[in-house]
């Protein structure tokens, strides 16, 4: 069976969600109070529907709790965003991701119950910057406040070195879960398994102690 979603606002962020879900082979439900642009994603979504999703009678009707994950993309109106977020759990959604306009907002959204939430734009701000302060960080995603997954390119610094010479768990408190070497994914390298020059390196941990890693073992 094709996963359902919802996505509720349907600006750049929803509109790209409802666009990458839909490519994906999702039934989504793209909702927005504005008819112009569900106009827009009547051709593109499974069923596009103007309404007001701060309005309980409305999603109930819609069948809402019968979707697996809700994904609320609402703009600049964080009130809207946060009534529409108590709503859904109290009708019962399952899963529910939330679009944060800044740290206040998150705090709210996780107080009333948001399982996920985004900060598209810090994000994507962190992620630029990373990229551009390093030669080595090649991509960056944000796990929790203190914690990420990064993709670091091997340099000569550790290139021949195997896993267990590097010993990054002991050193340095994080893992390297994977290694990509041109089409070919290595997953959870073994002990012996030698990093070669220009692998890319998936490591999960503490931002500190990644970048302590970067800047000590690698040595930009």
């Amino acid at each position: 069976m094709k996963k359902e979603f919802v996505v509720i606002g349907l600006g750049r962020f929803g509109g790209s969600i409802v666009g990458e879900l839909i490519s994906q082979g999702a039934h989504v439900m793209a909702i927005d109070h504005s008819s112009d642009r569900v106009d827009e994603f009547a051709s593109i979504a499974t069923q596009a529907v103007v309404a007001n999703s701060t309005d309980e009678a409305v999603l109930k009707s819609l069948g809402i709790r019968n979707f697996e994950h809700v994904i609320v993309a609402i703009g600049e109106d964080i009130q809207a965003s946060i009534l529409t977020t108590i709503i859904l759990k109290e009708i019962g959604v399952e899963k529910i991701t939330v679009k944060a306009q800044n740290d206040y907002h998150e705090k709210v959204l996780r107080k009333i119950g948001a399982d996920f939430v985004v900060h598209p734009e810090r994000d994507m701000g962190i992620r630029i910057a990373n990229n551009m302060l390093s030669n080595t960080v090649l991509d960056y995603l944000e796990l929790s406040d203190e914690h990420s997954i990064m993709e670091l390119k091997a340099n000569d610094n550790i290139a021949g070195n195997s896993m267990i010479d590097l010993d990054i768990r002991a050193k340095y408190g994080i893992t390297i879960v994977g290694i990509k070497r041109g089409t070919e994914i290595i997953v959870s390298p073994q002990a012996d398994d030698k990093i070669q020059l220009g692998d890319i390196m998936l490591v999960i941990g503490a931002d500190a102690d990644i970048n302590r890693f970067v800047k000590k073992a690698m040595k930009e």
